[in-house]
This record gives C-alpha cells, sequence and structure tokens, in this order.
C-alpha cells in the first residue's frame, strides 16, 4: 500500500477491525489454553468474556491476566502487517478494547471488577503504544536499492 493520498474505503477498514479482532481472539486462545487449560479440568468462553475470572487472588487469575497482555503484545506485532500505519494503531486498538468491552457487556453483564478495567486499559496501552513503535521503526527502514555507490 502506498503512503500517498489516503483513499476512504471502509471495507478495507472493516475487514482490518475484523481480522485484528480474530487474530486477537485466536491467539488470546492459545494462551488461555497454555495457561490457564493446565490448571483447570474444562475450557469455556467464560476465560474469555466473564470479568470475574480476571482476578489477582488466584493462580488461575493471574493466568488470565498473563494471557490478556501477551494476546496484546501479540496483536501489536498483527498490527504490523495489518494496519501499517502507526497514526491508525491507537484507532485499531482502541476499536478491538470496545468491541470486546460490548462482548463482555452481552455475555457477563457490566464489568464491576477493577482488576478487569486495569488489565484491559494496560492492554490497549501496550498494544496501542508498541504497535506504534513497530510500524514507525518499519517506516522509517531504508529503502533498499539496487545499485549502491561507493561514495
Amino acid at each position: 500500500m502506498f503512503y500517498g493520498a489516503m483513499v476512504w474505503d471502509p471495507w478495507l477498514i472493516v475487514a482490518q477491525i475484523v481480522c485484528l479482532q480474530c487474530l486477537y481472539y485466536l491467539t488470546l486462545g492459545v494462551f488461555l489454553s497454555f495457561l490457564v487449560g493446565t490448571h483447570v479440568s474444562h475450557m469455556s468462553l467464560v476465560y474469555f468474556f466473564d470479568f470475574a475470572t480476571i482476578t489477582s487472588s488466584t493462580v488461575v487469575g493471574w493466568c488470565v491476566i498473563a494471557s490478556f497482555l501477551f494476546s496484546s503484545v501479540a496483536g501489536a506485532g498483527y498490527m504490523i502487517y495489518l494496519i501499517e500505519r502507526a497514526k491508525k494503531c491507537l484507532d485499531f486498538s482502541a476499536t478491538l478494547y470496545i468491541i470486546h468491552l460490548f462482548i463482555c457487556l452481552v455475555y457477563g453483564g457490566w464489568p464491576s471488577s477493577v482488576t478487569w478495567w486495569v488489565v484491559n486499559g494496560t492492554g490497549v496501552a501496550v498494544m496501542a503504544l508498541l504497535g506504534e513503535y513497530l510500524c514507525i521503526k518499519r517506516e522509517l527502514r531504508e529503502i533498499p536499492t539496487r545499485y549502491r555507490s561507493n561514495i
């Protein structure tokens, strides 16, 4: 994609949001299955969308917290290839977590746990800031040329 004049393409934006959301939940599922699946007998969507599972009082709760934070780091890595622009990382990170909030509202009600808000606030900050850093680093790479002069 060229970085000149941007054309308003809502289908591209929706596709990027859907892809980022799907990759985030896929990664979260992998981390939850490795970290939480070893401590519980039955995995379910409760660990994805119920605010009560994000707690600092149990080992399983800490594993859920770690899974969410690792998934936000992975989400920043996905933004390098899906979003490609540093100035859009905050928008897409916030959109991902707002959609996650709405799914949590439907699944288990309003998240009344302070831990849930801290973990998800930290997750959106990590995803946005790390995504911006990685995208800026990629944008500022030197463009390889075919011939190099020995000056």
